[in-house]
């Protein structure tokens, strides 16, 4: 009995030794996914960078053969450096570069369907295809005047002067009209909080250029603004209305005013801001009657500018913070 429980003893041993010596880390595959410098190739000898990148170190050169797909034509539209990336050993990262050729054949914008061949000794995830349009300088796809090369917005008919994308015209993309109860609503950054001044209006100018001299901003009840002579925003400009105090900092350069009549004096529980124009039309409107009464932090538009309105600390990018006068809600310069 004695040697049966030593022989079953030993083989309990052997296995571990065993999966030590063959079950390691090392036998856990890299992942690799495909990533592109850009998504638009101009033929105008334009390029693009294509990487194959591992999660962890190749313990072997891996080869990652590519297939490429779509309108477009290698050779006369485009030219790959490699039809396969080498990753070396002991690293995480290979590429091969994409170049666009000129031809004066007006033909559109084409596309590059990229994706990853058969490959072994790794696991790919999800992201190992990439779509590219390779645009022709010699055509203008929506018409809008601005060579497909030079259109930022190829596909979208846009401003010459916005390089082929439209404008976005005049907004409101953020209002504090409940700062926090204590130093941490200090929008204005004067070193005092106060429920008053510490309120703000963030307008967004997409251009084109807009005088906003005599413009007038009222809440419900009565007159709280008017922009004074020179108050001119340029595309993608931004101004701040305060409601008061002495606002302190760069507000991302923004263009920052205060109330001229004092205060702001939005209310809570439900009010209604409006701009109006020198003939007093109606130009924009801030309705925060369907909102918290009392959130502590700024409603904002997420994304920036094209989003619905949110409470401000709440959207990841914002990293906690509870406003963002004159910057993107992630606190970087528009």
């Amino acid at each position: 009995m004695k040697s049966y429980h030593f022989f079953k003893k030993a083989i309990f041993v052997f296995g571990i030794v065993f999966c030590f010596a063959s079950c390691d880390t090392e036998d856990i595959l890299p992942a690799l996914e495909l990533s592109a410098s850009d998504t638009n190739l101009s033929e105008a000898s334009g390029t693009i960078t294509l990487s194959a990148i591992l999660n962890s170190a190749a313990t072997q050169q891996l080869v990652i053969p590519l297939s490429i797909s779509g309108t477009a034509t290698q050779s006369s539209d485009y030219s790959v450096s490699a039809s396969e990336i080498t990753i070396s050993a002991g690293t995480t990262l290979g590429s091969v570069t994409l170049t666009g050729l000129q031809d004066n054949t007006v033909e559109g914008a084409e596309t590059l369907i990229v994706s990853v061949g058969n490959v072994q000794n790794v696991i790919l995830l999800s992201e190992t295809e990439i779509t590219i349009s390779v645009l022709d300088d010699d055509s203008d796809s929506d018409g809008d005047g601005v060579l497909d090369a030079n259109d930022l917005c190829p596909n979208e008919a846009g401003e010459v002067d916005n390089n082929g994308c439209p404008w976005l015209g005049f907004m409101i993309n953020e209002v504090l009209y409940d700062p926090a109860g204590d130093l941490a609503g200090d929008a204005n950054a004067d070193g005092t909080r106060d429920p008053n001044e510490d309120e703000f209006i963030e307008f967004y100018n997409s251009g084109p250029e807009l005088d906003l001299s005599g413009y007038t901003v009222s809440d419900a009840s009565s007159l709280r603004h008017t922009f004074p002579s020179g108050t001119i925003l340029a595309p993608n400009g931004v101004l701040v209305l305060f409601g008061g105090g002495t606002p302190t900092g760069s507000f991302g350069g923004a263009l920052v005013q205060i109330a001229s009549e004092g205060l702001l004096n939005i209310t809570n529980s439900g009010d209604v801001m409006t701009l109006a124009d020198i003939s007093g039309n109606v130009v924009l409107t801030f309705d925060n009657s369907a909102l918290s009464g009392n959130p502590d932090e700024s409603y904002t538009r997420n994304p920036d500018l094209t989003g619905d309105f949110v409470q401000h600390a709440g959207i990841p990018e914002a990293n906690g913070d509870l406003f963002s006068p004159g910057t993107k809600l992630d606190g970087t310069s528009f």
